[in-house]
C-alpha cells in the first residue's frame, strides 16, 4: 500500500513556490502554526513557519495517507506505551518518559531518578562536598552533545557551577579542561550508558590522575556516574551514594532527559532544569495527540520526505541565528543520521529509496559569508531551516540583534524569491525551501520544546520510511578494528598498514 502512495506522490505536480503562495492567499494560516507554552496570561511561544516549503495541499494529503499506510499511529502509540520499538535490540525507547509522558511505570521510575539527582544537585550547591566551583562532565555522543548544547544555550550568565563538556579522546581537549579549572573545587560527572566506553573511561582515569596531582586526596570521592549499568560504575570506585542511573530503554541520543542531564542541572540549578522537561513534555503531549498536518513534528517530516524522496535532495542544512544555539547543528546530526542512517528497513528488508540526509549547517551571519553563496546559486536544492529567538541573550544595543533577525528573514525570502539578471553570474534561480522556528525567547521550557520537537521529527520520519530509528550498528565496525589495533596481531590493507607504520603505532 505504501508503494502505492509512493507513485502517486512522484505524479504529483510540483508547482513553484511562488504559484503556490497565488493559489493560497491563507497559506501561513495553514504552515504557520504558533506553539504554546506556559500559563495562558504568562505564555511562551514557538513559532514553527513551513509556508516557504513546497508542500501544498495535494502533496499533505499523500503524506497523511502514507502516514496511515505506514501505521504511523500504531507506532506511536507504541512508543509511548513503552513497548518494543527497536527491535533489532529488542527494547523500548523511553525517553518520553523521563518528561513524565509515557507508560506509567516507566514515568514513576524516571520520577524516582530525578528525585534522587535532584536532591543530590541541591546538596552539592549547599556544599555537602565543599566548595565545588568547577564540573568536567566527560562522555561522548549522546552523554556529551546534549549536555554541551544545553549549557551553552542556557547556562551562558549566572552559572551556578561552570561546566566544561570534554568527549574527544584527543588530550587536548581534556587539558584545556583542566587549564580552566582548580582541581581542589572540581568535580567530576562521567556519563556512559555501559561504563565501558574506552574514549570515556580513558579520559575518567586521566581526568582522575589530575585531581590526585592537583592534592585531592580521594579522587573517587570527587565523582558523579550517569549510567544504566551501575554496577559498573560501582566495580570502577564510585560510591552508590553517587551514581546517578537511568532506564536502559533511554538511548544515548535521547538522554538529556535523564541523569545524562546532571551537569545541565548543576549550571541551571534544578528548577531551570524541571522547566527544561516541562517544555519537552508538552511536545510530546502535542505530538501523541494531534494527528496529520496538524501535527508539527510530522508535518516538518512530510518537508523531509518530499524533498529526499521527491526532489532528490542529499542535504539539510539548519543555520541557528542565535550564538546560544551554536551547537545545535552538530547535535542534529548524530539525532538524525545516527537514527535515520540506514539502509535496511525495521524487518530486516533493504529501503525502497533514501533515508536521512546528511544534515549540517552553522551560526547566522557567519554561515552567510561561507556557505550561502551555495545555497543561492548553487547546482544542488538545499532544503534550510532557520532558527532564531525574538528575545536576545545579550544587553547590547538592539541594533546588534534587529540586524540578526533581518538577515534571517531576509536569507529565507531570498532563496524563495530568486532574482533575475542580465548577467548569469549575478542571477538567483529562486524558488528553494527553507523553514523557520522562531522562538519568542531561549528559555528552559522552549529549548526542551525545541529538542522533543526534533526528536519527535526523527522518529516520524523513520515511521514513514519503515525503519527502525533507535540503533546505531553502523558506529560498531570502526570500533572493532580500533581495538584490534589496540591489540596487536591483526594484518589490514595496505594502506593501512602503512599508515599505522608512518605514525609509529605499529
Amino acid at each position: 500500500m505504501s508503494a502505492a502512495v509512493w507513485n502517486k506522490l512522484k505524479e504529483l505536480e510540483k508547482p513553484s513556490l511562488a504559484q503556490i503562495f497565488a493559489a493560497d492567499p491563507d497559506r501561513l494560516d495553514t504552515y504557520a502554526t504558533g506553539f504554546e507554552l506556559g500559563e495562558e496570561d504568562n505564555s511562551c511561544a514557538i513559532l514553527f513557519d513551513w509556508s516557504k516549503t513546497h508542500l501544498d495541499a495535494a502533496h499533505v494529503a499523500a503524506f497523511e495517507e502514507l502516514a496511515e499506510a505506514m501505521d504511523f499511529s500504531g507506532r506511536r502509540t507504541a512508543l509511548f506505551a513503552g513497548e518494543i520499538v527497536n527491535p533489532t535490540e529488542g527494547r523500548a525507547a523511553e525517553h518520553t518518559a523521563q518528561r513524565g509522558v509515557g507508560k506509567e511505570e516507566s514515568v514513576a521510575l524516571a520520577a524516582e531518578c530525578h528525585h534522587r539527582m535532584a536532591a543530590i544537585v541541591e546538596a552539592i550547591h549547599r556544599g555537602a562536598m565543599g566548595e565545588v566551583k568547577h564540573l568536567i562532565h566527560i562522555g561522548i555522543g549522546g552523554s556529551a552533545l546534549g549536555p554541551a548544547l544545553a549549557v551553552d544555550a542556557l547556562a551562558r550568565e549566572g552559572a551556578m557551577v561552570d561546566v566544561h563538556v570534554v568527549s574527544n579522546i584527543d588530550g587536548c581537549a581534556l587539558e584545556q579542561a583542566f587549564a580552566a579549572c582548580d582541581p581542589a573545587t572540581t568535580m567530576l560527572a562521567v556519563a556512559s550508558k555501559t561504563f565501558t566506553t574506552i574514549e570515556t573511561m580513558t579520559n575518567a582515569e586521566s581526568a582522575l590522575a589530575w585531581l590526585r596531582e592537583g592534592g585531592v586526596d580521594d579522587p573517587f570521592g570527587r565523582v558523579v556516574a550517569l549510567t544504566a549499568s551501575p554496577e559498573k560504575a560501582m566495580e570502577w570506585g564510585v560510591d552508590e551514594t553517587r551514581i546517578l542511573p537511568f532506564s536502559e530503554s533511554v538511548g544515548g541520543r535521547y538522554s538529556l532527559w535523564s541523569s545524562i542531564g546532571f551537569p545541565v542541572a548543576m549550571a541551571l540549578g534544578w528548577p531551570d532544569f524541571a522547566e527544561l522537561l516541562a517544555g519537552a513534555a508538552a511536545m510530546d503531549v502535542h505530538f501523541r495527540d494531534s494527528d496529520g498536518m496538524a501535527n508539527l513534528p510530522l508535518r516538518a517530516a512530510f518537508a523531509d520526505q518530499y524533498y529526499t524522496r521527491l526532489r532528490g535532495c542529499q542535504t539539510r542544512a539548519v543555520f541557528a541565528y542565535d550564538e546560544r544555539l551554536a551547537l545545535l547543528p552538530d547535535y542534529l546530526q548524530q539525532l538524525e543520521m545516527e537514527s535515520n542512517g540506514k539502509s535496511v528497513k525495521a524487518d530486516g528488508s533493504p529501503v525502497d529509496g533514501p533515508t536521512a540526509p546528511i544534515t549540517w549547517g552553522g551560526v547566522g551571519t557567519d554561515a552567510q559569508h561561507a556557505v550561502f553563496q551555495l545555497l543561492h546559486q548553487g547546482t544542488n536544492l538545499v532544503p534550510v531551516d532557520f532558527i532564531a529567538a525574538i528575545v536576545p541573550g545579550h544587553d547590547l544595543a538592539l541594533d546588534h540583534h534587529r540586524i540578526l533577525l533581518s538577515n534571517c528573514f531576509a536569507q529565507g525570502a531570498a532563496l524563495m524569491a530568486g532574482k533575475e539578471s542580465d548577467d548569469p553570474a549575478r542571477a538567483y534561480p529562486g524558488d528553494r525551501p527553507s523553514a523557520t522556528i522562531l522562538l519568542d525567547e531561549v528559555s528552559p521550557v522552549t529549548f526542551g520544546a525545541l529538542i522533543a520537537f526534533h526528536e519527535h521529527r526523527t522518529f516520524a520520519n523513520a515511521v514513514l520510511m519503515g525503519i527502525n530509528p533507535f540503533d546505531q550498528f553502523g558506529v560498531e565496525l570502526g570500533k572493532a578494528i580500533a581495538k584490534q589495533i589496540e591489540q596487536g596481531g591483526t594484518t589490514f590493507d595496505p594502506s593501512t598498514e602503512a599508515l599505522l607504520k608512518r605514525a609509529g603505532i605499529a
